[in-house]
């Protein structure tokens, strides 16, 4: 019946917790952006975590390039946040090559976890090769109520278009990103933006589209969520025609020359490899730099590890070869 109270200051991620019997004492897990994660233990009284744990005393002590949130406002006045990781080594004053990862979901969030973890983006990877990342949390994203997490209603690869392509500006008006060297990618929904992204912009040198949905009415189809976007656009794609296509990049796709590489999983239910074959076989036809990579027992989200770095390593000479850099 008391009011809530904020037990965990900070920045960092705080997850599992769990109580003792008497309500005095507090287990959980921390990680930060450059911490990885381990069990703490903290008195309720006063939080003055202790860690119990050092599960990844074996990692590499590597150079690692700092992470940061920042913040930018969207057209229409939403504040909206992103974490930007440096580059190894950072020399302000100099602009850095800029890849924005966009997450999955649409309802995903990025938040302040463990950098150097093992992930289809590696973080630390690009960060070493000299690239800054920025991770956007546009409207439609979880964890800041429930108006923003609805405000993609209808409304897929526009508002939150917009919101991340503010965040770009805002690292370049930060000094950070050079704006002739900017990457995107994305996983799952993450892909749907990569893929429609570049048929609504060509300021990007490269891009990397991971188990993306490229075509609403296919995809509708061929899924394991059928309900899924009839829910989010209102209706059944044959009473919405318009508004399916509207929102699909391979409806929108002549023209684009963005050199765009395309990653899918052959055992992926959620997003089939035919949502990435349309994409790819589209852009091939027009003539733009492209190549498809499958992977054989593969979900939505690679679990092999060495596919994981498989993955992450294509994408670097992807998006190198495309920045001259290599």
């Amino acid at each position: 019946g008391s009011k809530p109270r904020v037990i965990t200051p900070g920045s960092g991620n705080y997850s599992g917790a769990s109580f003792s019997s008497d309500g005095n004492t507090m287990a959980f897990i921390y990680q930060s952006p450059e911490v990885p994660p381990n069990v703490n233990v903290t008195s309720l009284k006063k939080f003055e975590p202790k860690k119990l744990t050092n599960v990844n005393v074996d990692f590499p002590t590597l150079a690692m390039g700092k992470t940061e949130m920042i913040k930018w406002k969207s057209k229409e006045g939403w504040e909206i946040e992103g974490l930007l990781t440096y580059p190894v080594n950072y020399d302000k004053g100099k602009r850095y090559p800029l890849i924005m990862n966009i997450h999955g979901g649409p309802a995903g969030v990025f938040t302040e976890g463990y950098t150097a973890a093992g992930s289809i983006y590696p973080l630390q990877a690009f960060a070493q090769e000299g690239y800054a990342i920025l991770r956007p949390n546009p409207r439609g994203s979880g964890g800041y109520g429930a108006e923003f997490r609805r405000a993609n209603i209808n409304d897929w690869g526009f508002g939150d278009y917009d919101d991340d392509q503010a965040g770009v500006d805002k690292v370049i008006q930060m000094g950070v990103a050079h704006p002739d060297s900017l990457i995107i990618c994305g996983w799952s929904y993450g892909g749907y933006m990569t893929s429609f992204t570049v048929t609504k912009t060509k300021r990007f040198k490269a891009a990397s589209v991971g188990a993306g949905v490229t075509d609403l009415v296919s995809f509708t189809g061929t899924s394991d969520i059928l309900s899924f976007l009839p829910s989010y656009f209102g209706g059944e794609f044959w009473d919405r025609m318009e508004t399916f296509t509207k929102h699909s990049a391979v409806f929108n796709i002549k023209g684009v020359s963005t050199p765009t590489q395309v990653i899918h999983g052959l055992s992926d239910v959620r997003v089939p490899p035919s949502q990435g074959y349309e994409f790819y076989n589209a852009l091939k036809r027009q003539g733009c730099p492209t190549e498809m990579i499958v992977y054989p027992r593969t979900p939505h989200g690679p679990q092999e590890p060495k596919f994981i770095q498989d993955i992450g390593q294509r994408m670097i000479a992807w998006f190198n070869k495309h920045l001259r850099r290599r």
